[in-house]
């Protein structure tokens, strides 16, 4: 008899631990792989392809409060593969070798609550190496970058990075 109170208290308390927040986490699935398949665009060079899956309201916010939209980033991503030579994007877990997982990509999805909206937000973690066509430097930068999604498409991106290399450069390559 013992036992089972025992056994019961054990069960009342794991039940009574921190509920549950709904919160799903995920790897592989619809979100996470279109963004692999919008990152192998990007690395085309694909513009059309990229903006096809972005909502033509689309705000971007690169290191900055203030967005810019989907002209401005189809811009600079132009400017880049015209400026850049062998861009690419890895992800390797351990810093001394390992796999390289090309990005890693997460989707959360978040439940409603309180005055928001339920949401899906899928982030990105890889760095962003090329090599400028101008100086003929390798430059490589770690890169974070955030996708919230609404009707199947990109709503808006946070973009978190130093550009200050890539821009030294596309400033060499406008004075040639």
């Amino acid at each position: 008899m013992k036992n089972l109170i025992l056994f019961l208290l054990i069960i009342v308390a794991a039940s009574c631990g921190t509920p549950s927040n709904n919160v799903i986490v995920t790897f592989d699935d619809e979100k996470s792989n279109a963004i692999r398949g919008h990152y192998q665009n990007y690395l085309n060079n694909d513009v059309a392809a990229l903006q096809s899956l972005w909502s033509p309201d689309l705000k971007i916010y690169m290191n900055s409060t203030e967005a810019s939209n989907v002209a401005d980033i189809s811009e600079l991503i132009t400017v880049q593969h015209e400026v850049f030579d062998n861009i690419s994007m890895s992800w390797t877990y351990d810093e001394s070798g390992g796999e390289d997982l090309g990005v890693w990509v997460q989707t959360i999805e978040y439940p409603a609550s309180d005055n928001n909206p339920a949401t899906a937000v899928t982030n990105s973690w890889f760095e962003w190496s090329a090599t400028g066509k101008s100086s003929g430097n390798k430059i490589t930068i770690p890169v974070h970058i955030s996708f919230e999604w609404a009707d199947g498409r990109i709503v808006r991106e946070w973009h978190n990075f130093d550009p200050s290399a890539m821009m030294e450069e596309i400033e060499l390559a406008s004075q040639g």
